[in-house]
């Protein structure tokens, strides 16, 4: 079983570089026409893959696989001198759930991509290889240092995804959200330089260990862990380091709004907390403080600011940053529960926004805007559109029965049962703003008074339809089953 885990998580790395030699190898015309659909067996490769890794869980009632690739380093001077150093790779059932996550998001970017210009599609089909390679490699990392290698990976690819089309808006988005993250990535490698000093390691097990033995923690721990959380708050997106976040969805092409929006932000930092929520940091008080109060901040900010926006992009981007603080709560408040509750509305999230920003994308290709001031009536017109956008946007505020209502159920549940009783009562009621910008998009887009100029509008067909279907009943299907995902966590004792 080892060896085949061995090669399956190899492809996971492996296969998204064999797709990018193949298609640019051959000549122009065939890798061109084979780019995107090699992205669709490789999105759904991964789906297949991980899901069945998610089965042999259940099968064997364990938490987690691990198992060694090459070697195992814990220094810097080792890492420097070694081409294939650090290579440790721990695969659990965070891991498994967020590979699903960046498999079904990949797949509805390139359906979302599939009227693309040829010469757009070969080069998105190789950015998105390094970006699923990237994302992958956060996923399954065992120590700090390959996490940032991998978080860098991640972005240099996702800064030119922005860019893709070279336009005004994109161009400035890419140069925010470059600018941002390269000052993240300082603060995080500093903070990994002054952690390897102090404690002459960096896999999390090792760290790990140091905060849970009691033993005097030096003054340098302190500054550490200062550096990495406002890094990877930078890179999750969390106010008040939130600034370029907006700019970068709104400016990105349909196809890259989606990776940007479902996964790539979450994987970039979101994830990197929960993991070192979990693995590393999980006795360190001011880790888990800062990040709650944080994650308070952006939940209640990024409600009332959606509120303010016109654009339907912005809009979900503003939601985005509200949604994060709700996964980040549920890492940090040091509960089994919150955790479990943080992983499924990651994986949630990534659901009904990538529904959301396929939404934006199919209104943008028909009515030419994304004004919702300009919008009204579109119901009638495009139905799918109109109902998987109403059944996303009742998830994203956590209205039962739906997926995005039992995920951040459990949020506020464990934080309350923490005894943060203030911050849970926040989260509660930052909902009802999560509500008023749902409420405000359908009354102007959908069913408000209809304009005359949208008469002949019809509702788009091909990839952005079947996107709509597709995660749509992921959504409506993760919330009816809820209860025996809640058992399948429960019988491992998880929960």
């Amino acid at each position: 079983m080892d060896n085949l885990l061995l090669i399956i998580t190899g492809s996971w790395i492996a296969l998204p570089l064999l797709v990018i030699l193949i298609c640019n190898l051959l000549d122009k015309k065939t890798g061109k026409s084979w780019a995107l659909p090699a992205a669709i067996v490789v999105s759904i490769g991964q789906m297949i893959t991980t899901g069945l890794g998610l089965l042999q869980l259940g099968l064997t009632k364990s938490g987690f696989i691990n198992f060694t690739i090459f070697w195992n380093v814990n220094d810097f001077e080792e890492i420097a001198r070694s081409a294939w150093a650090s290579a440790f790779f721990s695969v659990d059932t965070l891991s498994l759930v967020v590979m699903f996550a960046i498999g079904m998001v990949s797949l509805i970017s390139v359906l979302t991509a599939k009227k693309m210009n040829p010469d757009k599609a070969l080069n998105f089909t190789n950015l998105l290889m390094v970006l699923i390679m990237g994302m992958n490699g956060l996923a399954m990392v065992a120590d700090l240092f390959s996490l940032y290698v991998f978080l860098e990976i991640t972005g240099v690819a996702s800064f030119i995804l922005i860019a893709l089309y070279k336009d005004k808006k994109g161009l400035e988005g890419s140069f925010k959200y470059l600018i941002m993250s390269a000052m993240a990535s300082a603060m995080i490698l500093a903070g990994i330089a002054i952690m390897n000093a102090v404690t002459g390691g960096v896999t999390f097990s090792h760290i790990s260990g140091l905060f849970a033995s009691g033993s005097s923690l030096h003054t340098f721990h302190a500054i550490s862990l200062v550096l990495l959380v406002a890094g990877i708050a930078i890179k999750a997106g969390l106010a008040p380091f939130h600034g370029w976040l907006p700019d970068a969805y709104e400016s990105a092409p349909a196809s890259v709004s989606v990776l940007l929006g479902g996964i790539v932000t979450k994987m970039a930092g979101v994830y990197a907390i929960l993991r070192l929520a979990q693995d590393v940091f999980i006795n360190a008080k001011g880790f888990n403080y800062s990040l709650l109060l944080l994650a308070t901040v952006s939940i209640v900010y990024g409600a009332v600011a959606a509120l303010k926006q016109k654009d339907f992009k912005r809009i979900l981007a503003y939601s985005s940053i509200s949604q994060i603080g709700y996964i980040v709560l549920g890492a940090v408040c040091g509960s089994p529960l919150g955790f479990i509750g943080a992983m499924l509305h990651f994986f949630n999230h990534a659901t009904f926004k990538s529904t959301l920003f396929v939404n934006s994308a199919a209104l943008e290709s028909q009515v030419k805007t994304r004004n919702i001031e300009e919008m009204g009536g579109l119901a009638k017109q495009m139905p799918l559109t109109g109902t998987s956008s109403v059944l996303a946007l009742l998830s994203t505020a956590g209205i039962p029965p739906l997926a995005g209502f039992w995920s951040k159920l459990l949020i506020i549940i464990a934080v309350w049962q923490t005894g943060h009783s203030l911050i849970a009562g926040i989260a509660v009621f930052a909902s009802v703003f999560t509500l008023a910008y749902f409420l405000m998009i359908q009354r102007k887009v959908f069913y408000g008074p209809a304009e005359e100029k949208f008469a002949g509008v019809r509702e788009v067909k091909g990839g952005l339809a079947v996107s709509q279907v597709m995660l749509s009943v992921i959504t409506v299907v993760m919330g009816i089953i809820f209860p025996l995902v809640l058992l399948f966590f429960q019988t491992r004792g998880m929960i």
